[in-house]
């Protein structure tokens, strides 16, 4: 489905209508923005909620900043972010946070004659090709951790987001773990300063894979269903234990068995560099925003309505677009402990 990957759009029994900022082709029972990173499962689990119950969803998918921004604005039902909000700001502002779905954030490039997968990287190279330390495909850091292939001669174009995103929180902050060069000259966020002399911003996830499959030599970073949709070749990533890793559902869902989802205010978890040798190092969790004392309640019913449903029918979806979904063990913690907060 080509429209998957449009900026905005509603579901539909039929099909996903793309719509324009603020306004609706098509009513929609459900509102909701933000993270671009959990957009295409949560547009899949839309269209089969619609054809199930008759219950429409609109969620713009414009970036995790958007989407705290919109829910602060009480324009929306639900915010959704990548970049977990902090536990006394949710607090202050009267939310409640949940993970909702579990994927990793990917490093794509754009060189011929290389297959996904083909080529490794470790966390402190890849940090110093966005720190813009290395300039050429064939720098000796990465040729030692690619014995007998022909790196060819060729500048690096780093792509990264345009936009407030917790794509970039993700990997800003894996980069941040495993590099103390970057740590200390950029550090982690939604949205930083990039350093590299040779960049280009794309927004949203859509911005930078088609950034990425345009320029030549480029190097950036999307969520993995993107990678797949666009065939992008991806970076294999040397992970805590040592072991190289490629990107999926299973290498995600290991980095992931180890968290203590009570050990933070509102679940929000950092899962990069997780230990484990089948561990994906730039995993991630996406995190859903709702007022404990919502204005518009029946919105907000529905809201947890709609996410019950997919807990319990959305994890074939789910796997079969690499994300992974809730254990129930933890989905039954969100609705005894998070959703019971909320009056609705």
């Amino acid at each position: 489905m080509k429209r998957l990957f449009l900026k905005t759009v509603a579901a539909s029994v039929a099909a996903l209508a793309t719509l324009s900022y603020g306004t609706s082709a098509l009513a929609a029972d459900i509102t909701g923005a933000g993270a671009t990173f959990p957009f295409p499962v949560y547009a899949k689990w839309a269209e089969a909620y619609k054809a199930a119950t008759g219950t429409g969803l609109n969620y713009q998918s414009i970036g995790s900043s958007g989407g705290i921004r919109q829910i602060r604005a009480k324009t929306v039902a639900f915010g959704a972010t990548d970049a977990p909000v902090k536990g006394e700001d949710l607090d202050k502002d009267g939310m409640v946070q949940f993970p909702a779905i579990i994927g990793g954030t990917v490093p794509v490039f754009n060189l011929d004659g290389f297959k996904p997968g083909e080529l490794r990287i470790s966390g402190p190279v890849l940090a110093d090709m966005f720190l813009g330390n290395i300039t050429k495909w064939n720098d000796a850091k990465l040729a030692a951790l690619n014995p007998g292939k022909n790196l060819p001669d060729q500048a690096v174009t780093i792509v990264h987001r345009a936009d407030g995103s917790g794509t970039t929180f993700n990997f800003t902050d894996y980069l941040s773990a495993i590099s103390k060069d970057w740590a200390d000259k950029v550090g982690k966020g939604a949205a930083v300063k990039w350093p590299a002399a040779s960049s280009v911003g794309g927004k949203g996830n859509e911005g930078v894979a088609a950034n990425v499959t345009r320029v030549k030599g480029s190097l950036g970073y999307v969520e993995y269903a993107y990678v797949k949709k666009n065939n992008i070749p991806y970076l294999q990533l040397l992970n805590a234990d040592g072991k190289y890793v490629s990107p999926d559902d299973k290498t995600f869902a290991a980095a992931a068995s180890g968290v203590d989802w009570s050990s933070v205010p509102g679940m929000g978890v950092s899962m990069v560099n997780a230990k484990g040798a089948e561990s994906w190092p730039i995993s991630t969790a996406s995190f859903i925003l709702m007022y404990k004392e919502p204005a518009d309640k029946a919105q907000s019913a529905e809201v947890l309505k709609f996410f019950d449903w997919a807990f319990k029918n959305g994890k074939k979806m789910a796997i079969d677009l690499d994300y992974v979904p809730l254990p129930d063990s933890l989905t039954n913690d969100i609705r005894s402990k998070v959703w019971s907060q909320i009056k609705n």
